[in-house]
């Protein structure tokens, strides 16, 4: 990856729904030279997919929750097991294993209390493997960003 490709890397995540001649203008390439690069690095996996991002205030009432999850069993197979079945979950944005301290860290988008706790239900308090659920709620976002730094 050379500097190009990070110019292009930078500029696609800032937004992504310009034109293959806006882009390559911006970084200072030929329209040819951008659609190839851009086509390489999706081809290769750099770049996994373009999304829209959507502002929750627009959609509806929405609740943010932080959630620590701590197993009872860490074996590799109970933890891919965990994951699996909150992967299946559309209010789970986000799911990271993590140390020290508790096993996972989730992040989840749901409408209201009720919701959370249907949530909480379903995926927490019928696990038998889920030994401790924290759940932290926001109350202001004052930073969100999907740009990774290349």
């Amino acid at each position: 990856m050379d500097e190009i490709d990070r110019r292009i890397l930078n500029a696609l995540q800032v937004d992504s729904s310009q034109t293959n001649s806006e882009l390559a203008l911006a970084v200072h390439v030929s329209a040819p030279t951008c659609l190839r690069r851009v086509k390489h690095l999706t081809e290769s996996g750099v770049i996994q997919r373009q999304v829209a991002i959507v502002a929750p205030e627009k959609v509806g009432p929405s609740l943010t929750a932080i959630v620590e999850i701590s197993l009872d069993v860490q074996a590799a197979e109970r933890m891919a097991e965990f994951e699996a079945h909150v992967a299946g979950e559309d209010a789970v944005l986000q799911c990271y294993r993590v140390a020290p301290g508790p096993d996972f860290v989730l992040v989840v988008q749901v409408a209201d209390m009720p919701a959370y706790h249907a949530l909480a239900h379903r995926l927490f308090a019928t696990q038998t493997n889920v030994r401790n659920v924290k759940a932290y709620f926001s109350t202001f976002r004052s930073k969100f960003e999907t740009r990774i730094a290349v």
